[in-house]
């Protein structure tokens, strides 16, 4: 069975890093492990020079001309990139889109707590998405679910900034709320 992504499945990413015996390339330009240059080599020589050392010797830039490669301990500049990409992960924030529906008939109780959910999802960091839904021939009074949507922004204007004011799409109007950054 032939494939037709860009990799085997057996076969991952890190794989690719072209590492001592895997560099067919004639001659590299090889860095030591302390940064320094030590100019263009054979590339035996510099497979020689890193088992001396004790050290891999790994491809960093294989479209330079010639290859760069580098002297260093494979293992744990592979570990050192996982930890980054964790320390990563950590740092960035999701922030959600949650989505409050309203009808333009929705009376004054089911509108407070839906009022509670949004300040609730406007203090938890996520954006809202607020819906009015038009059925039947309430599609008539817009002004109807404009003015719901108006007052929504009244009630939330210390919580939230507009990121987009009311649109109507088909039987639907929407717009999106942001918590505001204090």
């Amino acid at each position: 069975m032939a494939f037709r992504g860009k990799y085997r499945r057996d076969q991952r990413k890190e794989d690719l890093v072209r590492r001592n015996e895997r560099i067919r390339i004639p001659k590299v330009r090889v860095v030591d492990e302390d940064g320094e240059q030590l100019g263009v080599l054979d590339t035996r020589d510099a497979l020689e020079r890193a088992r001396e050392k004790g050290l891999d010797l790994v491809e960093v830039a294989p479209n330079a001309d010639p290859p760069v490669c580098k002297i260093m301990d494979y293992g744990k500049f592979k570990f050192q990139q996982k930890k980054k990409l964790q320390e990563a992960k950590k740092k960035q924030t999701v922030i959600k889109i949650k989505e409050v529906k309203f009808r333009p008939k929705t009376d004054e109780h089911d509108y407070q707590t839906k009022l509670k959910k949004i300040i609730k999802f406007l203090g938890g960091g996520d954006r809202c998405k607020v819906t009015v839904f038009f059925r039947g021939r309430e599609i008539v009074h817009k002004d109807r679910g404009l003015m719901m949507l108006e007052r929504v922004v009244e009630d939330t204007q210390d919580l939230a900034k507009v990121e987009s004011r009311p649109m109507s799409e088909g039987r639907t109007m929407t717009m999106m709320l942001a918590p505001v950054k204090k």
